[in-house]
């Protein structure tokens, strides 16, 4: 298959965390299910073992460090609360229908990638609004073999957009997200917007993954983008 070039990269979305505030919620919801099935843990730990990372990769990560055998019970039950949050509690993140516009008038393309489920990205976007602004473009790591850390879903996603990884830029919240994009040899910003990222120590440790830009409001997005395509020779 021959990839289109382009002038203006492809901004690859994740989602929890830096399209949708939901990492607070999911995080909560997630160390009381382990509590309750004989696994318990604070939320500074769970963030450590599973953000950002897949289902899969939370399964097996369960499984080896605490023993735990996650059924299909558990998955479902998890998955009730979790969305009945959701529907109650979910925002977007500040600024992100601004920033889709000026992206648009810019002329640059985007769309998600994230280790969520469909059901729960599509569930996502449409509690906070922002669904039509990306369907059909939503990938997600059930598409792919292997989940974030592994850029898998990353490629997969600009191969059906039509790009090369170097005209990618993703832009991500947790450390396997940045080792991801790194993996695929896509350019990577570090979004610290989200709730979950004002604890100092998350924010140093996400500093510390040198990623090619770092930021927390996002309607600073275009300015790096167009700095970005700059220093790359191109004009936004």
């Amino acid at each position: 298959m021959t990839i289109a070039t382009s002038k203006t990269p492809l901004i690859i979305f994740d989602c929890d965390g830096v399209l949708v505030d939901s990492e607070p919620i999911s995080l909560a919801v997630l160390v009381e299910a382990l509590a309750e099935a004989g696994a318990p843990m604070d939320e500074t730990r769970a963030r450590e073992l599973f953000l950002g990372r897949s289902l899969a990769s939370m399964i097996a990560t369960a499984r080896d460090e605490y023993g735990l055998s996650i059924d299909d019970a558990f998955l479902s039950a998890m998955r009730l609360k979790l969305y009945d949050r959701f529907q109650e509690e979910l925002q977007a993140i500040e600024g992100i229908a601004d920033t889709l516009g000026a992206l648009t008038t810019a002329g640059i393309d985007w769309c998600v990638a994230s280790s969520s489920q469909p059901e729960r990205i599509e569930l996502s976007l449409t509690v906070t609004g922002i669904l039509p602004r990306f369907a059909p473009r939503i990938f997600s790591a059930s598409m792919v073999d292997h989940g974030k850390p592994a850029p898998d879903l990353f490629l997969f996603a600009a191969r059906s957009m039509d790009r090369n990884p170097a005209d990618c830029i993703v832009i991500e919240d947790s450390p396997a997200g940045i080792a991801a994009a790194k993996a695929a040899g896509m350019k990577v910003f570090a979004f610290l917007g989200g709730s979950h990222a004002r604890d100092p120590a998350f924010g140093d440790a996400i500093k510390a993954l040198h990623a090619d830009a770092v930021f927390d409001a996002m309607g600073d997005l275009l300015h790096l983008v167009s700095k970005n395509m700059s220093r790359d020779g191109n004009k936004p």
